[in-house]
């Protein structure tokens, strides 16, 4: 057995690392860009529109060559090849994987339209799970790498008016522990995180409804709805030499909300 060696706050630096971040331009997947980047790693932003772009080029810490984007519809058939070639283009490796793109739809279990299930799916499950093969081939060669997937509270919960996004993201905590077992020993980590209750613009309609956003408080210990930034340290230690003895594992961010 190699000796391992000592513990240094550096393990959780990602200097000269490759990253893939999926909607990494807006909501979460901005915070969880902005938190590797500040931890050194360089990131392409992989994401529909051009929208926040220029945010993320003008960040005060962000230095040339260290972030690099591509439009593109994660559902479309050659998408996780061209994402992992562009990603290989511009940085020659590919060491993280942040699968956060997806998308919600609502409505009354009666009303459900199968086109919507079908959307939900496909980028929810269906282009982790195309993107995460691609690049684990990339990973494999290099002998070590990070895949990051985003669950949810509905990885655990049901949904009652969110079907396919419960689906989606019961699956993608099983898919976490299939890729975990099954390349671990190309020395590839598969995680995920859950996201709890978090302050955005998509939960704003929550938080405004006084019933709702105190039966929500009521139900997270932390009592309150989480910042952003209070991902971000889970998904780089997730991203880190820090990790590299968690696999097949889905944190909670929460604020407890599980525990009740």
């Amino acid at each position: 057995m190699s000796k391992l060696p000592e513990f240094s706050s550096d393990f959780f630096r990602l200097d000269h690392k490759a990253a893939i971040v999926t909607g990494g331009a807006s909501g979460l997947g901005f915070y969880y860009t902005k938190a590797l980047l500040r931890s050194g790693a360089r990131v392409l932003v992989v994401s529909r529109t051009d929208k926040n772009w220029e945010a993320i080029r003008s960040m005060d810490d962000v230095f040339s060559g260290q972030v690099a984007f591509l439009k593109c519809d994660l559902t479309a058939p050659d998408a996780a090849k061209k994402i992992t070639e562009t990603a290989q283009k511009q940085f020659d490796h590919i060491d993280i994987l942040v699968n956060n793109a997806g998308m919600q739809l609502r409505n009354n279990w009666r009303d459900f339209k199968d086109d919507d299930w079908r959307k939900v799916l496909d980028l929810n499950l269906n282009a982790l799970y195309y993107l995460s093969h691609e690049v684990a081939k990339v990973m494999a060669d290099q002998g070590h790498g990070k895949i990051i997937n985003v669950g949810s509270m509905q990885s655990f919960r049901a949904g009652k008016f969110i079907f396919p996004y419960t689906a989606s993201k019961h699956a993608v905590v099983g898919l976490t522990k299939a890729y975990a077992d099954a390349l671990a020993g190309d020395n590839i980590q598969v995680n995920a995180i859950a996201p709890g209750y978090i302050d955005t613009p998509m939960t704003k309609d929550l938080q405004n409804d006084p019933q709702r956003n105190q039966e929500i408080l009521a139900h997270i210990p932390a009592g309150h709805w989480a910042q952003p930034r209070e991902l971000m340290g889970t998904l780089v230690f997730l991203a880190s030499e820090a990790s590299n003895y968690v696999t097949g594992t889905t944190i909670p961010v929460d604020g407890g909300y599980l525990l009740r």
